[in-house]
């Protein structure tokens, strides 16, 4: 009978180190010798690919996007060569493979691709073979054959897509958290680790600032039932937090947060043309807020940079904001509420919104912690916390 597969995914601060590394071994070592096929993705080495945008910016402020693909792809090679070298030495046949080597193909779009297909033949037959594969994540190629990157976290996508297309029995992703929070717990001290979230509530999360997935892993992992598990590389007797169901029960699940956004006010007349622009640079608009004569609107700051030439006389105001997030089902949502407590602590709200999943407000970074603090203990600590 044919072994089950399953995928793990190790982020840079997993593979940050010659000793993580050796941390990750164990963790794949466990698993095959459990009887399964394992398939790994790793993510380039923590700081790396910040580095190699910083010697990239250091010859161009906004680089070429098919160099800076091929620059960036270099990342996730060294940590998926590193780890092959590891494992081969502890007695483990491992064969590391690029994001073209393992057949990989994306779209057109440089910085921020999409993967359309893969060819599994090739790791298939590794498997089969008892290697254990080993796939740089964020990587793949487009029809041309040149060098993609799937933007920032791409590294889970790739593993939640190869699960998919190879039928694994479970996705994991390892991280330096043990699991799902309701805010970050680096900020809100009190966030509490979620057993099991639903897929519509963690990809609200991911949309609105949780860095803890990648929005696109989640999306492919509902649309295809992939089982999804977040789990930590450095405390091995945590189960982590487990992805799955289709429906989203009432109350708030949590408090997202992005960082490093760039508020914008142009004329409005002008909105049109600069909303092509955006289209056309795939920069994506987070929020947009209307007035009389003007028009506000909120990117992340790395597309600011980029758009800040076609800006030019266009631009009225710019200024950085944080956003913060309540993501749940609003029905126990009053923005009077928030509004009134905020004002009350001293908070300027810069403008806010509410849909049917999420309340946003965006404020000024360095009232971040203060307000993260304040929501989590009107909405999670003195409520209960969703899970199914």
């Amino acid at each position: 009978m044919k072994k089950p597969l399953i995928v793990q995914k190790f982020g840079g601060t997993s593979v940050g180190s010659v000793e993580n590394i050796q941390k990750v071994a164990k963790h794949i070592i466990e698993a095959k010798d459990d009887g399964n096929q394992v398939l790994v993705v790793v993510s380039a080495m923590a700081g790396e690919t910040n580095r190699l945008v910083d010697l990239a910016q250091q010859i161009d402020s906004v680089p070429n996007a098919r160099e800076l693909d091929v620059l960036l792809s270099a990342g996730e090679q060294i940590s998926m060569a590193l780890l092959a070298m590891t494992l081969n030495k502890l007695g483990y046949a491992a064969r590391s493979l690029t994001g073209g080597q393992a057949k990989i193909v994306t779209d057109e779009k440089h910085n921020n691709a999409t993967i359309e297909d893969i060819d599994t033949q090739g790791i298939r037959t590794l498997l089969d073979q008892e290697q254990i594969v080993i796939v740089a994540g964020f990587q793949g190629v487009n029809r041309n054959g040149d060098i993609t990157t799937l933007g920032r976290g791409g590294s889970d996508t790739t593993a939640v897509t190869l699960a998919g297309y190879l039928g694994a029995r479970e996705c994991q992703i390892f991280t330096d958290v043990d699991g799902i929070y309701t805010c970050d717990p680096k900020i809100v001290h009190q966030a509490k680790k979620l057993s099991t979230i639903d897929f519509l509530s963690m990809e609200e999360m991911a949309k609105r600032g949780a860095k803890v997935l990648h929005l696109p892993s989640v999306k492919y992992a509902q649309k295809h039932n992939v089982p999804l598990r977040v789990l930590s590389t450095f405390k091995n007797s945590s189960k982590g937090s487990f992805v799955t169901g289709q429906q989203a029960p009432d109350g708030i699940c949590g408090i997202a947060l992005q960082d490093e956004m760039q508020l914008i006010e142009i004329d409005s007349t002008l909105i049109a043309s600069l909303l092509a622009q955006c289209h056309m640079l795939g920069i994506a608009i987070w929020n947009t807020i209307e007035s009389k004569n003007t028009t506000q609107f909120v990117v992340k700051y790395a597309d600011y940079i980029k758009l800040k030439l076609t800006l030019s006389e266009k631009e009225h105001t710019a200024s950085l904001v944080n956003l913060i997030t309540v993501v749940g089902s609003m029905k126990e949502v009053s923005e009077d509420k928030i509004r009134a407590i905020l004002s009350e602590n001293g908070v300027k709200i810069i403008f806010y919104t509410l849909n049917i999943r999420s309340f946003t407000v965006a404020i000024r970074p360095e009232e971040v912690d203060k307000v993260a603090n304040i929501l989590h203990d009107i909405y999670i600590d003195s409520a209960v916390v969703i899970e199914r």
